[in-house]
């Protein structure tokens, strides 16, 4: 897969991952306390879908594009998540999402290693008071955040998978996070080519003595070569994230023509 988020933005796996994000988000501020949010391998935070990287794999057009016609009463953190969608033609990443959803007590982090995608996503977030954009090691560097002086928030991790070695370098990435916040949520993004290799992911991360994660599966029917399948593991899931994920999926799952499920691999709610 390219590193550049931008021809894979507004997919289908982007669709479940931020409507996840935002269900996280929407649940740290039901508390007025201020909470940290770690976005570890930022991209850019904004993609033109009408550019010439999106143009090259059409991938949002079986993504963000099939709930155009949403409208109505519908779940909460799909609401907004569209909202946020809908604002313009370019479609936000996670950092901008996150950036949008901050309170004044509340702060983002994102870090990103590569120098041209880096730069935009500085300007992307220059307009937000609490959020920052660092050029560095996404792993590395979010060790050494860890934990936030406020001691309850979000960890994202999503790196684009371009090395062979990547399942390890997240499961380690997570194990090592949730050793320095333990009390922290901790969402990572991985996709899923074969069964073996995302259960033995999820087995890596678990003997860190974790003891509270669930998995969110999304499958479509992709194209030779394409991505058909993608994870989220999110360890200390927050109560109630299950059900809104199953809520959301109610709505979207056939517009997306997607199988979504929601799975406990380590304690229950």
């Amino acid at each position: 897969m390219n590193y550049r988020h931008g021809y894979h933005a507004g997919n289908f796996a982007d669709v479940v991952k931020h409507i996840a994000l935002v269900a996280i988000l929407q649940h740290l501020k039901k508390k007025d306390a201020a909470f940290a949010v770690l976005d570890s391998h930022a991209g850019r935070g904004r993609y033109d879908l009408g550019g010439e990287e999106a143009g090259k794999t059409g991938e949002a057009k079986s993504g963000i594009a099939r709930l155009s016609g949403l409208s109505g009463p519908m779940p909460e953190a799909l609401a907004t998540y569209l909202s946020l969608a809908r604002q313009t033609h370019a479609y936000p990443g996670s950092p901008l999402i996150a950036a949008q959803l901050l309170r004044n007590q509340d702060r983002l982090t994102a870090i990103e290693k590569h120098p041209e995608e880096f730069a935009i996503l500085k300007d992307v977030l220059a307009p937000f008071r609490g959020a920052a954009a660092e050029n560095a090691d996404g792993y590395a560097r979010s060790l050494k955040l860890l934990p936030p002086p406020a001691r309850r928030g979000l960890v994202l991790m999503d790196p684009p998978f371009e090395s062979p070695g990547e399942f390890a370098a997240l499961a380690r990435g997570v194990r090592e996070a949730y050793a320095k916040f333990a009390t922290g949520i901790l969402l990572a993004w991985y996709p899923v080519k074969s069964e073996a290799e995302a259960k033995a992911f999820t087995g890596e991360v678990l003997s860190g003595g974790i003891a509270k994660a669930l998995v969110i599966d999304t499958r479509i029917t992709a194209p030779e070569g394409r991505l058909g399948r993608a994870g989220l593991l999110v360890v200390n899931p927050p109560y109630g994230l299950a059900a809104a994920i199953q809520d959301a999926a109610r709505v979207v799952a056939n517009r997306l023509e997607a199988a979504i499920t929601v799975q406990w691999v380590a304690g229950s709610e």
